[in-house]
C-alpha cells in the first residue's frame, strides 16, 4: 500500500492527498457494506457482522475517527514529499511518543531502560535526517510530516483500544463507523484546501486505469485497518508499533532495491538504530510486565505501566 500510495501521491498533475486518502475510505465503507451482502447470502463462508448506522456509536468512535484521519493524512503527506526508503525513518518515532504520552496524558513514568532505547531510536532518526541532508535528498516538510504521523499512529493504537467497548469488540463494525465519521470529516477539510479545482482539472479523471489504482489502494487500507485493529485487540498498541517498525524496515530494503539505489554505511546504520531501538524497547517493557505479572496484583498497581500494556502482559 506504501509503495501505491506513493505512486498515486506523486503524480505531479494531481496534487490532492487528501482526496485520494478520502477515497481509499470510501472504498473501505463501501467494501464493508459488500461483506455485509456477502455474509447475508454466503452465512456459512462469510463471517461479517451486520452493522446499522447508530449516531450514538458514531459520537462514541468520534475521538479516534479525528486521530485516524491525521494519521493516514499526515502518513500521504510524509509519503509525498520523501521517498519510500526513507518514509521508515521519518515514520521511526511512534514508540517515542508513546513514552512521551504516556507521561504527560497518563502521568506515568518509564524506566531508564526504556528511555536508553528511545533514545538509540531517535539518534537513528536524527542520523538518517542527516545523511539525507549530506545527499541531497532531505525534504524538511517530509520529516514534519512524518514526525506527526508518528505521534498520530501512538494515539491511534490508544484511542483504538479505548473505543473497543463502544463497537462491542467487534473489528469490523470499528473500521465501518471509524471510515464513515472519516469520510465526513474530510469534505470540509478538501473544500478548505481547496482541492476540488485540482481535482476537477485533472486531465486523467475519466481514465480507468487511474480509478483502478485509486481503488485499489481503498481494498489494501480495508485489509490493513482489519490487521491494525486486531493486532491491536489481541495484543497491544506497543507491540502493534513496534511490527509496524520491523515492516518499514524490510519495505526500506525493497525500496532500495527496486530504485536500484546507492545508500552509505551511515544511512543503513540509522535504519539498524532505528529496528535495534524498537526491538529492545520491546524487550526491555516484556520483562518489567512480566517481573508485574509474578509480583501479583498489590505490586502491580504500583508499576507506572500503560493501561494497554497491563491488560496484555504477554507483547
Amino acid at each position: 500500500m506504501v509503495f501505491l500510495n506513493n505512486y498515486l501521491l506523486d503524480n505531479r498533475e494531481l496534487d490532492a492527498p487528501l482526496f485520494v486518502t478520502f477515497y481509499q475510505c470510501v472504498v473501505t465503507v463501501g467494501l464493508c457494506w459488500l461483506m455485509q451482502l456477502l455474509a447475508k447470502m454466503c452465512p456459512g463462508v462469510v463471517d461479517f457482522p451486520s452493522v446499522k448506522f447508530d449516531l450514538k456509536t458514531s459520537r462514541e468512535v468520534l475521538p479516534l475517527s479525528v486521530v485516524f484521519i491525521g494519521m493516514i493524512t499526515f502518513n500521504n503527506l510524509c509519503l509525498k514529499f520523501v521517498g519510500v526508503a526513507f518514509y521508515t525513518v521519518g515514520r521511526s518515532l511512534s514508540t517515542v511518543f508513546n513514552v512521551l504520552f504516556s507521561f504527560i496524558i497518563l502521568k506515568q513514568t518509564t524506566s531508564m531502560h526504556a528511555l536508553i532505547c528511545c533514545g538509540i531510536i531517535m539518534g537513528g532518526f536524527w542520523l538518517g535526517v542527516d545523511q539525507e541532508g549530506l545527499a541531497g535528498s532531505l525534504s524538511w516538510s517530509g520529516v514534519f510530516f512524518g514526525v506527526l504521523a508518528s505521534a498520530s499512529v501512538s494515539l491511534n493504537a490508544i484511542y483504538t483500544k479505548k473505543v473497543m467497548p463502544a463497537v462491542d469488540g467487534s473489528i469490523w463494525k470499528l473500521c465501518f463507523y471509524n471510515n464513515i465519521n472519516a469520510c465526513i470529516l474530510f469534505l470540509p477539510l478538501i473544500l478548505v484546501f481547496g482541492e476540488v479545482g485540482r481535482v476537477a482539472s485533472f486531465s486523467r479523471l475519466t481514465d480507468l486505469s487511474f480509478w483502478g489504482m485509486m481503488t485499489l489502494g481503498g481494498v489494501f487500507g480495508f485489509a490493513i485497518g482489519y490487521v491494525t485493529g486486531l493486532q491491536i485487540k489481541f495484543t497491544s498498541p506497543l507491540t502493534h508499533n513496534v511490527s509496524g517498525t520491523a515492516k518499514a524496515c524490510v519495505q526500506t530494503v525493497i525500496a532500495v532495491v527496486y530504485n536500484s539505489s546507492s545508500k552509505s554505511l551511515l544511512w543503513w546504520t540509522s535504519n539498524m538504530m532505528v529496528l535495534g531501538g524498537s526491538s529492545a524497547y520491546t524487550w526491555v517493557k516484556s520483562r518489567e510486565m512480566q517481573k508485574t505479572a509474578h509480583r501479583g496484583p498489590q505490586d502491580s498497581a504500583k508499576e507506572k505501566l500503560l493501561p494497554e500494556e497491563k491488560e496484555n502482559p504477554g507483547v
